[in-house]
């Protein structure tokens, strides 16, 4: 491109951005517009996000989740009291003081009513063995006590004190047959953990009439390396019929139908609320261009050529979108993250909690998409001034 191209371009497009408080009004709609689009978008995909993070900061590579073969979560598994003395005797379970650092798990899902609505919501209610706080990356309680082995007593995840009625301590809740005590609220990082309520194992297992069965069984190794030593010894043992996930892997499977759903829902509605934006870019940009139309034809007149008025055009709505989507970006930001909510988990049919979380890699798609709103907006009334003749503009004088 040469510099008298360049300067012309220059030329018209400082001449152009000095007269949009002329048309402020219809500016701000279609800034407006793209505005609330960028909100959206970045508002659901961040609640996929949020979902995701909380199962990423659950999973840790050295931990083992071990299921019976066929199983994809908790609630479709069982272990015999066999099976799980033969996993805790592997050579690759990590041991300490107190023996192998393990936690047979049983896993059941109770009615707690919802904080913002009083209906009822799947709640995990899950049994540890001695051995789980050491199984969770931040496991600690912040406030009462754990619970005492033997007891009707639970500890409710901090996450789920947030969300769910009744959850405080000292309550007293009433699942099944039984009566059980709040005695402490506990934290563990933000994971999925603090999504659920814990007892002991034991005590879960004779409340619901599960024998000695379990669900699941984590395992703490001896290092990360040992993750595929440990599958393989475990699945070509006869004596066992069962899956080994890392702790990762297991919950980036469960993720996995989640994100997928909102990211699609989410990019379907601003595509559809993008339309709207779109013809209010239009609309201000057919707008510029009719109000421009005589000094449109004088520049072309005076040997102007069509680059630097299709440049101009489109450089006035990618303002628009580019401050519209800042606006946007800004807005989402200070609405929704760190925003606590909870969904339901696909997996296992529970509520899980989590925050909404926005990314600085949302922030930049969502700018993305506002500079494309407007460029879309722009590109018909930037190739219609460019066509005009001169002849016609010129009777406008």
């Amino acid at each position: 491109m040469s510099n008298n191209s360049l300067a012309q371009i220059g030329a018209i497009t400082a001449m152009n951005l000095r007269n949009m408080s002329q048309r402020a009004a219809s500016s701000i709609v279609a800034l407006v517009g793209i505005a609330g689009v960028v909100t959206v978008l970045i508002g659901v995909l961040s609640i996929a996000e949020g979902f995701r993070a909380v199962l990423e900061i659950s999973g840790s590579p050295q931990v083992a989740i071990v299921l019976r073969s066929g199983a994809t979560d908790e609630m479709g598994s069982g272990l015999s009291q066999d099976q799980i003395r033969t996993i805790s005797d592997s050579k690759h379970v990590l041991r300490d003081q107190q023996g192998a650092v393990v936690s047979p798990e049983l896993y059941v899902v109770v009615d707690v009513p919802l904080i913002s609505t009083g209906t009822a919501a799947n709640v995990p209610l899950r049994g540890v063995g001695p051995q789980a706080a050491k199984l969770r990356g931040g496991f600690r309680i912040v406030e009462g006590a754990n619970f005492t082995p033997g007891k009707f007593e639970v500890v409710v995840g901090k996450g789920a004190s947030l969300q769910f009625a009744g959850l405080k301590v000292g309550s007293q809740l009433r699942w099944g047959t039984t009566n059980w005590t709040v005695t402490g609220i506990f934290e563990d990082r933000g994971s999925v953990a603090e999504s659920e309520i814990w007892t002991d194992a034991s005590v879960l297992q004779n409340a619901y009439n599960r024998g000695t069965s379990y669900q699941s069984m984590r395992v703490k190794l001896t290092s990360p390396g040992a993750m595929q030593a440990f599958k393989d010894e475990l699945t070509s043992d006869p004596r066992l019929n069962v899956r080994v996930f890392s702790e990762k892997q297991y919950y980036e499977e469960q993720s996995r139908i989640l994100v997928t759903l909102v990211s699609t829902i989410g990019k379907a509605i601003a595509v559809l609320m993008g339309l709207g934006a779109i013809f209010a870019a239009l609309n201000t940009m057919y707008s510029a261009v009719s109000a421009r139309t005589r000094e449109i034809a004088t520049l072309r007149a005076l040997g102007f050529g069509s680059a630097p008025v299709i440049t101009s055009v489109l450089t006035e709505a990618l303002l628009i979108g580019l401050i519209g989507g800042a606006v946007g970006a800004l807005v989402s930001y200070f609405a929704f993250n760190g925003l606590r909510t909870s969904t339901m988990n696909f997996a296992t049919f529970s509520q899980l909690t989590f925050a909404f979380t926005v990314t600085p890699a949302l922030l930049v798609q969502g700018l993305i998409y506002a500079l494309i709103l407007g460029f879309v907006g722009g590109l018909l009334p930037s190739l219609r001034a460019a066509k005009l003749p001169i002849t016609t503009g010129l009777r406008e004088l």
